[in-house]
């Protein structure tokens, strides 16, 4: 159990970070921040990438594993702060709930792991073997995974526990995602002569059509690798009396463990192909898409918007370890998967490191209107983390 005193220094860390706007690219104050809080709690190393990711560490007196809590510290815009009963970068407290943006998703966790480190190093007197790291990832919500690289790349982690909203369950997996663009080319002409032309958005509709007759992937424990047509647009726009020659829709694909860029992409291909070979004026392609987006420290971050799915097996070591800290915290948690993505994506996805997910708060909670995270939760939370620190840092993961 924390002690009132150390409660109510989550709960304050908890809401400075919410009280710090934090778009995505837009991280800086919430980095300066964790730095303060990094000096404060005697973190012995704090370093911030050119992304402008924020690392802290905490040394064991003896060499060893290292562990990785992580956490994203960017948040999804708040459109209409009208709307919001309670200041959406108020941080207010009211019925056992802190209010704001990013309080579930994800700065409530973030805060708890910060604290939860620092009550680690105390309690032990950094009498273990290995180092902790807590991470502050930005431009999550726009590359699930992407900034995460330059973590795991200075740091090389052997395990990772990634800080999502779990409801206080441990998480063993999760789809990843895909965003497709799916491309059709026509002729252009006069509308009043269409037959002059070649129409996009018919070739797009067919090919639609077809799309939807897939039938999607299952994994055992995942569920459906789901494919859904997002957004559609056509050019020129606006078409006015204009045949109209090249047509996008975008799809987001649900991954499965094992899905490769090649294995996602051979369906459409050849329903493109067959398209062609009954007419051959059809033109169509496709592709992943991919973005730039500029970070706070001036760095741009770019990838292709393919973040792999992963899951390990409920016997996994790492697996059983943390729920043994859990458990060893007063919690009862059920192992799960988290039906959303995450920076899981690059370390277990991508990297294979063994990771899971444990976090507070509810998973719908994330990016609604009066965001908000449960006090409770909140503290139970770190003291879930100090669990699964204990749990690995006392040697029980010689199987690994």
């Amino acid at each position: 159990m924390l002690t009132p005193d150390r409660s109510q220094q989550v709960i304050q860390l908890c809401q400075e970070l919410i009280q710090r706007q934090s778009y995505s690219g837009q991280e800086g104050s919430v980095v300066e921040r964790m730095k303060q809080a990094f000096h404060q709690w005697r973190f012995d190393e704090t370093v911030v990438d050119s992304y402008g990711n924020i690392l802290g560490r905490i040394k064991g007196k003896r060499p060893g594993k290292v562990l990785l809590l992580d956490g994203h510290i960017d948040t999804v815009p708040v459109p209409d702060p009208s709307r919001w009963t309670h200041n959406p970068y108020g941080g207010e407290i009211a019925e056992g709930r802190i209010y704001g943006r990013g309080s579930s998703d994800m700065k409530g966790a973030v805060a708890a792991m910060v604290a939860a480190a620092a009550f680690f190093a105390e309690d032990t007197n950094r009498d273990f073997a290995g180092s902790v790291y807590v991470s502050g990832v930005v431009q999550e919500e726009h590359f699930e995974g992407i900034a995460a690289r330059q973590i795991s790349e200075r740091i090389h982690p052997d395990y990772v526990v990634i800080g999502e909203s779990s409801e206080m369950n441990l998480k063993r997996g999760q789809r990843g995602r895909a965003e497709i663009v799916v491309e059709t080319f026509g002729k252009p002409a006069h509308s009043a002569n269409p037959r002059a032309g070649i129409n996009a958005v018919y070739a797009m509709a067919h090919l639609i059509r077809e799309i939807a007759k897939l039938k999607a992937p299952v994994h055992p424990i995942l569920g459906e690798g789901i494919l859904e047509l997002t957004d559609i647009k056509s050019s020129p726009y606006p078409g006015a009396s204009v045949v109209p020659d090249y047509c996008r829709a975008t799809y987001d694909r649900r991954l499965l463990v094992g899905e490769t860029r090649e294995s996602v992409l051979k369906p459409l291909l050849e329903l493109i192909r067959n398209c062609k070979e009954r007419d051959p004026k059809f033109d169509a392609r496709v592709s992943f898409a991919s973005g730039v987006e500029r970070c706070y420290t001036g760095d741009e971050i770019r990838g292709e918007r393919f973040f792999p799915g992963w899951v390990f097996d409920q016997d996994d070591a790492f697996v059983q370890t943390a729920l043994a800290g859990l458990r060893s915290a007063g919690l009862d948690p059920e192992i799960t998967q988290y039906s959303f993505c995450t920076n899981g994506s690059h370390y277990a996805g991508e990297a294979g490191i063994r990771t899971i997910g444990f976090g507070p708060s509810r998973e719908d909670l994330a990016h609604t209107i009066d965001e908000y995270i449960e006090v409770d939760q909140l503290i139970k939370a770190t003291e879930g983390y100090q669990g699964i620190l204990q749990a690995v840092f006392q040697e029980r993961l010689t199987a690994v």
